[in-house]
């Protein structure tokens, strides 16, 4: 079975974003060491738009083949013309108000949300689901996470979008690595305790 992974960056409190989920003040932190795990561990989290550039398009995946991301994150690529910003991937995207597909890479999901990534999760191959957010789908999907990969940047952001935006209920996930960054980032690695 492929794991469902939620690979997000945040702040030390736990905001992915500001109040509307922009979460640009933690991309300003990313430096070259912090760049190069990113190409080296997680290609395939690098969208298209900002792989070609910088040359990075060979790069194969190595986790990840699907990638699920909720209407808000969808829409940051909107704003900016790109139709299909995982398309070296298969992409879906979480929507009751989308309607059709802006481009024919990407899925829309509008009902069954936990149905369909079930179904995907259930399917044969090698690699996993790129969860990219943001907080109300992973909130929807917090009993299907696997695996949390959190990017902690060394900022506090006061108040924001939470990682989750969901019900309470605890969930326990167990400690598999820290990694830290000269830029005083870590990257924590946790899996669901079943």
């Amino acid at each position: 079975m492929r794991k469902l992974t939620y690979f997000i960056a945040c702040s030390i409190d736990g905001y992915i974003g500001d109040p509307e989920g922009d979460g640009s003040a933690m991309i300003a932190l990313v430096d070259e060491e912090f760049f190069e795990f990113l190409k080296t561990e997680y290609p395939e989290t690098l969208p298209t738009h900002g792989r070609r550039p910088l040359g990075l398009d060979h790069l194969p995946n190595k986790r990840f083949d699907t990638v699920v991301q909720g209407r808000g994150s969808y829409d940051l690529a909107l704003k900016e013309g790109i139709t299909s910003p995982y398309a070296h991937l298969r992409e879906y995207v979480a929507s009751r108000t989308l309607g059709e597909s802006p481009d024919p890479n990407v899925e829309i999901i509008a009902d069954d949300l936990v149905g369909r990534v079930r179904a995907l999760k259930a399917e044969d191959g090698a690699y996993d689901i790129y969860l990219c957010g943001g907080a109300e789908l992973a909130g929807q999907l917090v009993d299907e996470i696997d695996e949390l990969v959190i990017k902690t940047y060394p900022i506090v952001l006061g108040s924001g979008m939470p990682m989750f935006n969901s019900r309470f209920s605890v969930t326990e996930f167990t400690l598999e690595s820290v990694r830290t960054f000269g830029n005083g980032a870590l990257v924590r690695t946790y899996s669901r305790k079943r």
